[in-house]
């Protein structure tokens, strides 16, 4: 199978991470990739904003930005369809991305089935977490964009409620959660030091709540010779920071910075307890997976997103959102009883090996996928 794949992602963060381990699964699988991005986010360390174009992206007038999105489509589809051609395209993979119709164009021209991974509702999250100017055009494009593909590739069942909810066709929507690469998790290794590690890995946020994992190893509520691994970078770091050194434990808090993906593994690994501060009620996080294919101890957020994965008291301790103290009061729990994060990470493990919640299962769906859109549309 010949698979043209565009993207829009600039950084290198959990977009990126999807993205390399997608491509690289179904090569594996023997079919040939073409990806095709004008900025394709392979260097940098993880969590970095993808070089100087996405910093001077990033600092542009909003307004400029969003008319710089949707020029793209027109702009960069006569070089998807070119691609497309070179290659022999039989089906046109693209990552969702906010005012951004390059591929429903592409497709379309080529005549061949576009199956659109859609990660959030775009439209939803700029406007309610970040700015969006021009909100009803982009509302507009979206609906266009999602309207036409041939397949919507979501990660949870609430996103797919949620396309549902605007008016979308239930048969093309098809859920596919993220996954872990096991070839990086081969095998469970147990913990060979004596000391508690809680660990985090990706990007700090204020409303995060980290903080509360710092004073409960400040007021002794963890083990003796407990320590805090957060691996990764982010805004509230310096909070981090100076508030480890103000209770004065800040030679037992580690924080990385931004990391090379390839040493994720053994960090995770590192850890006994990894934590979740928090997501958005559609996410599916990437975090999550590794942890559970490393087979450690996980307490994340009690919401409906996580509970497609997850089960309290099965394979993580879920902790109620609302409550500002409920995370840490869970992290204790679990560092105050080695039998219960033996008994939960192996369970959380053998959950990615029974759904499988695998790249090279999320392949296998998408070569599914692609057979049947092919043949809705008489191609052989």
């Amino acid at each position: 199978m010949n698979v043209l794949y565009h993207h829009r992602t600039k950084s290198r963060d959990g977009q990126a991470v999807h993205i390399r381990e997608l491509i690289a699964a179904l090569r594996l699988r023997g079919h040939h990739v073409e990806e095709w991005a004008l900025s394709r986010g392979d260097s940098g360390a993880m969590g970095s904003e993808g070089g100087l174009a996405g910093r001077l992206a990033a600092r542009a007038p909003r307004v400029c930005y969003e008319l710089a999105e949707h020029a793209y489509g027109p702009m960069v589809a006569p070089r998807l369809v070119a691609a497309g051609r070179r290659c022999q395209a039989e089906v046109l993979y693209e990552r969702h991305a906010l005012n951004n119709s390059a591929g429903l164009r592409a497709a379309a021209r080529l005549g061949i089935p576009h199956l659109l991974e859609v990660n959030s509702p775009l439209t939803r999250e700029r406007a309610g977490y970040e700015t969006l100017v021009l909100q009803g055009w982009a509302a507009r494009c979206e609906r266009r964009v999602l309207a036409a593909a041939d397949r919507l590739l979501v990660v949870t069942d609430v996103l797919r409620d949620i396309l549902l909810q605007d008016g979308l066709e239930a048969r093309r929507v098809v859920v596919i959660p993220n996954g872990a690469d096991m070839s990086l998790y081969a095998e469970r290794v147990p913990r060979q030091h004596e000391e508690l590690v809680v660990g985090f890995t990706g990007f700090f946020r204020p409303w995060h709540g980290l903080e509360g994992l710092v004073d409960a190893l400040a007021d002794g509520a963890l083990p003796p010779g407990a320590r805090l691994l957060l691996v990764g970078d982010g805004p509230s770091r310096a909070d981090l920071e100076a508030r480890a050194a103000s209770r004065g434990v800040s030679e037992r808090v580690r924080i990385t910075g931004s990391v090379e993906r390839q040493a994720i593994p053994e960090l995770v690994r590192s850890m006994d307890v990894c934590v979740q501060p928090a997501a958005t009620p559609w996410a599916s996080p990437l975090k999550l997976f590794e942890y559970m294919a490393a087979g450690r101890a996980i307490v994340a957020p009690d919401q409906p997103n996580l509970r497609e994965v997850l089960g309290h008291e099965r394979d993580a301790l879920l902790f109620d959102p609302g409550d500002p103290r409920a995370m840490s009061a869970a992290v204790v729990r679990l560092g105050r009883d080695a039998a219960l994060r033996e008994a939960l990470g192996a369970a959380a493990r053998q959950r990615v090996l029974d759904a499988p919640f695998t790249w090279d299962a999320n392949a296998r769906r998408v070569e599914d996928l692609v057979a049947e859109c092919r043949a809705e549309r008489g191609l052989v």
